[in-house]
């Protein structure tokens, strides 16, 4: 009896043990996030499994040692010995240059990036962290075709098929949700992002407004923000160099059960630069909140938050540029900035082919600036005018995705809309100023407060701004490795108005359609082709509407601004050899503006608005990433490019000498500028890293009738690294060469005007040190 007993309990103990299940999670071993739809392939019993939205995996136990392949896209795959335990915590690392990308931005979607027929490029979270950036530029200027030109304390210009300018033609985003309301200006918006939050970046060449809508027309930043982490993390850091710089950072992750968060901040602090009157301060703080009901249903939280305030030195004159004495014309200009925003997203997997999202967000923007490119001067004078200005605005809105896909054609169905409701207030009176004159009074040393004239408004309206649109786009195979994308959207922006300037109310509408029509092409081996057509379409900005016409009395205003819609045509290539060691692409397009809203600098220097005419946007943009070994990396991207006015009537007064600006170059364009960087991680040093980077740009012409170029500049940069035991060391060595160089140099078209420059910063050494923590659960 107690055998049969024995034999009971032991048989119950051993079918216990032998129905248990295996289970783990698959996680980046750089950022901890857990890695979705990885395969799981076992030898015995001959099955493949896939981890769910938490990077989780739930095997069979077998009662033997268990052996599984895991692949994922964009890592290295391997062979794992899972335990009998619920303890798998399997950590994959990156595949540097991998050609099948998963990609976000190219169409709202996850997808292969060789499935995208455009100019797509994403910054890996790798490169992220290697780079240790005190400023975004210095990772988005690693893409190619891309130049986002540096103003100093994180503001910027960009170029993306356009010259260097601040134009309202890129489209920036924060986890797929614009930074700011269309309308209202985003020029210098990336100042507001926290950068030691964002896991990856994604940058789209070209208009992709068939999906994300107006001003996606040089291109889209899409910034994604690190998700909880799988494992307990947690980093703290410092950065600071010889200039007066000082950086705190920190972030931590992490998941329970159901819920996780990840949360970081940085705070910014700038004294005593080698530019005077540049000083500033940042704060911001990150969080991102998950909560998973169950594998199929998913809400997620983001809540951001940043407060600048910084001196704008602005340009220097041409003794102070070539002098090094980098005195700024003005120590009384600023810009400050105070954002927020908030969103809330459900997502759910209906099944395996169908999935939807929603989308609630918010935000809140005040910012206020006395801002240096407001200074005008006449040649000669001794008095100036500037101005202060107020830009503040809140959002509201919501998006709504749709994903379907099907048997029939390996199609794929995405459709959507979104509704933004933006009330905006924006206030500017003149500011006049004493100039200073050097000897020979060609230019100005410098600028300072006569009077503040809030009785002289240069602009002044509240306006409430609305933006809804619908969306589609439908994917197919038409035969095998051949897929057709085809993309649709309507766009309907209008706003009312009160212009207390001229005591009028109204309103104004703005409607488009952007069709898109794609191809790629597989051509085996790792070799494929792709071309589309696409249109890019941008209204005009408010500030540029109810801005008051130079020397107009009474008051004119822009409201006949018409909208500007780009016709691009791009034909592109990629190939990646010898088992993925060597990538390249390259892509050729053309870009036909018209309408394009631009800043024409009147003989005043003054600029006037004009929306007219066409322009012509042309160029190759190209990459080549070469690994021979895990030593050994190499990365060479650029861009070759033509930007001229075409047809471009500036004024029809008799008076005035310039009236068409045909067949002109349009400034700061440089012709060609790469990036190129080599990096080495020697084998003798673990944890050991070094690279080497050069950043060229080609001279350009510094006023609208072509009479006088910048040369260009050259910039070596070198980044050391090294980890041990969670803590990490690192160096940035910017402009080691010393090079004296501008980021913008221009002037006006009279004979009497004299160059302005932007400077950069001389030779910088920036140092670091960040302590990293990693549990485990």
């Amino acid at each position: 009896m107690k055998r049969i007993i024995f034999s009971l309990i032991f048989s119950f103990a051993v079918n216990i043990a032998f129905s248990q299940v295996i289970k783990g999670k698959l996680f980046d071993a750089l950022t901890k996030e857990p890695i979705v739809g990885a395969s799981i392939k076992l030898a015995n019993p001959n099955k493949t499994f896939f981890t769910n939205n938490e990077g989780g995996f739930t095997l069979p136990n077998t009662g033997r040692d268990v052996t599984a392949f895991i692949t994922a896209l964009g890592y290295i795959s391997v062979e794992f010995n899972l335990s009998n335990t619920q303890g798998n915590l399997i950590a994959l690392e990156s595949s540097s240059d991998y050609l099948q990308e998963v990609v976000v931005t190219a169409n709202r979607d996850a997808s292969l990036r060789t499935q995208a027929p455009i100019a797509i490029n994403r910054i890996s979270p790798k490169t992220m962290d290697e780079t240790k950036a005190t400023s975004v530029y210095e990772v988005i200027n690693k893409v190619p075709g891309v130049m986002m030109v540096n103003y100093n304390n994180e503001q910027h210009a960009m170029s993306i098929r356009q010259p260097m300018a601040t134009s309202n033609y890129y489209l920036y985003m924060e986890d797929g949700i614009p930074i700011r309301p269309m309308g209202v200006f985003n020029h210098n918006a990336l100042l507001e992002l926290n950068q030691f939050t964002v896991s990856s970046i994604e940058v789209v060449k070209g208009p992709v407004s068939s999906i994300y809508g107006p001003e996606a027309v040089g291109g889209a930043i899409n910034f994604i923000s690190q998700r909880p982490t799988s494992v307990p993390t947690g980093k703290v850091g410092i950065q600071f160099d010889q200039f007066g710089y000082k950086r705190i950072q920190l972030g931590s992750g992490v998941k329970f059960g159901k819920f996780g968060f990840y949360i970081g901040g940085l705070f910014s602090d700038q004294t005593n630069s080698w530019m005077a009157s540049s000083d500033y301060k940042k704060s911001s703080f990150n969080s991102r909140l998950e909560y998973h009901f169950n594998d199929k249903t998913r809400l997620i939280g983001t809540i951001s938050y940043a407060d600048y305030n910084s001196e704008t030195a602005g340009s220097v004159d041409s003794i102070s540029f070539f002098s090094r004495s980098y005195q700024s014309t003005s120590d009384f200009t600023y810009r400050k900035s105070n954002a927020n925003r908030n969103r809330i997203t459900l997502e759910h997997d209906w099944n395996k082919s169908s999935k939807s999202y929603v989308t609630i967000f918010n935000r809140f923007n005040k910012h206020g600036q006395n801002p240096s490119y407001g200074i005008r001067w006449t040649s000669g004078q001794s008095t100036a005018r500037g101005e202060v200005n107020s830009n503040d605005f809140s959002s509201y809105g919501v998006i709504a995705q749709h994903t379907q896909t099907f048997k029939f054609l390996k199609s794929k169905l995405l459709t959507g809309g979104m509704f933004d409701y933006s009330p905006n207030t924006y206030w500017s009176h003149q500011v006049d100023l004493n100039a200073q004159l050097r000897l020979g009074g060609k230019s100005v040393e410098k600028f300072t407060i006569l009077k503040e004239r809030p009785d002289i408004k240069l602009a002044d309206y509240d306006a409430i701004i609305r933006n809804s649109a619908i969306y589609t786009q439908y994917d197919l195979e038409l035969i095998e490795d051949l897929r057709l994308s085809l993309g649709l959207r309507y766009d309907l922006m209008s706003f009312t108005y009160d212009n207390y300037l001229d005591n009028s109310t109204g309103s104004k509408r703005y409607q488009k359609i952007t069709p898109k029509l794609g191809l790629t092409y597989d051509l085996g081996h790792d070799i494929g082709i792709y071309a589309n057509i696409s249109q890019g379409f941008a209204p005009p900005g408010l500030t540029a509407v109810f801005r008051k016409k130079p020397n107009t009395n009474p008051a004119e205003f822009y409201y006949n601004l018409s909208p500007a819609t780009f016709n691009n045509y791009e034909l592109g290539s990629w190939a990646s050899l010898f088992q993925n060691r060597l990538y390249l692409e390259a892509s050729l397009y053309r870009m036909d503006g018209k309408n394009e809203l631009l800043n024409i600098r009147q003989a005043d220097n003054s600029f006037d608005y004009q929306s007219a005419g066409k322009t012509l946007h042309q160029g190759i943009e190209y990459s080549l990433s070469f690994k021979p070994s895990d030593e050994f990396s190499f990365r060479f991207g650029g861009t070759s490019a033509l930007h001229r006015f075409e047809d471009f009537l500036v004024s029809i007064k008799s008076s005035d000498a310039l009236k068409k600006l045909d067949g002109f170059e349009m400034p700061i364009s440089p012709r060609t500028t790469f990036n190129t960087e080599f990096s080495y991680y020697p084998k003798w040093i673990k944890n050991f890293r070094t690279s080497l980077e050069l950043q060229h740009a080609d001279e350009w012409y510094q006023n609208q009738v072509n009479t006088i170029k910048y040369e260009g500049y050259n910039v070596l940069n070198m980044r050391f690294g090294y980890k041990v035991k969670g803590i990490e060391i690192f160096s940035n060595l910017m402009n080691i060469n010393n090079a004296l160089y501008a980021t913008n140099a221009s002037r006006g078209n009279n004979l009497t005007d004299r160059s302005t420059f932007t400077p950069s910063a001389p030779r910088t050494i920036v140092m670091g040190l960040q302590y990293n923590i990693t549990g485990r659960k």
